[in-house]
């Protein structure tokens, strides 16, 4: 087996500036997308009164993982043939209150200007066999480096909480039993996931009820303040008037 030490150390520094700048590429994608989705967050928190995300994470294929997956798949061995293939070697998972919020979310993503959306896959109204659910998006974003712009793949999946509890859980199963999970914890899988399902119905009924409340009690007086993070700035009369008549 090839040692490091029987490279030639100029070959080896060439190949590995090369996979440096590589893996660079898809970390800053994923700081261009992080800054996209902080916006959208902000925004929504700001005009819906709610912030309808509740954590995002983020996380980049190790080297190690995706030359795995290269030799699981077949696939070409050079970094050009990586990148036009493996499209999950950026990956941002957001996970929502609701399942209403899933879909807005995915629609102001895939809006975006500069985003290209690639494919996408709905496993909530199309749940897989063992009950997983999520939204998948595979998109492309530019990325300006010093010498070239490059589109780099990005996946993002975006679920509820009870949906990304169940795939966590099931996630841990499936490794501790090698991949061979027993008949009985399927079953018990299955089912929890459809308990889950029912969990999401219940709390964005309450959610839809209770904002329908807060709607009806909201005062004149919080009409006519601007709250932007900790402050709050009064809007004068006249230019809420001068609002009115241009939205007529």
């Amino acid at each position: 087996m090839t040692s490091y030490m029987d490279m030639d150390m100029d070959k080896l520094k060439q190949m590995k500036n090369e996979l440096t700048r590589f893996m660079l590429v898809y970390k800053f994608a994923l700081e261009e997308m992080m800054t996209k989705i902080n916006i959208l967050e902000q925004e929504f928190h700001h005009t819906h009164d709610y912030n309808p995300i509740e954590h995002v994470n983020s996380r980049i294929k190790s080297p190690e993982s995706i030359f795995n997956k290269i030799i699981r798949k077949n696939y070409p061995l050079s970094l050009p043939a990586i990148q036009n293939t493996i499209k999950d070697i950026a990956g941002i998972r957001i996970t929502c209150s609701f399942v209403s919020d899933i879909y807005k979310i995915a629609a102001m993503i895939s809006g975006q200007a500069d985003i290209e959306v690639i494919d996408t896959k709905d496993y909530i109204k199309n749940p897989k066999g063992n009950g997983y659910r999520s939204f998948h998006l595979i998109i492309k974003i530019p990325v300006f480096m010093s010498d070239r712009v490059e589109k780099v793949f990005v996946e993002i999946q975006i679920r509820t909480i009870a949906m990304d509890f169940w795939a966590s859980l099931e996630h841990k199963i499936y490794y501790k039993y090698d991949k061979e999970i027993p008949d009985r914890l399927i079953r018990e899988l299955k089912d929890a996931a459809n308990s889950a399902t029912e969990l999401d119905k219940k709390m964005e009924n309450l959610h839809n009820e209770i904002s329908g409340i807060k709607a009806l009690e909201n005062s004149k007086e919080e009409l006519t303040e601007l709250h932007l993070n900790d402050d709050t700035f009064p809007l004068p009369a006249n230019l809420l008037r001068f609002l009115s008549e241009k939205m007529i």
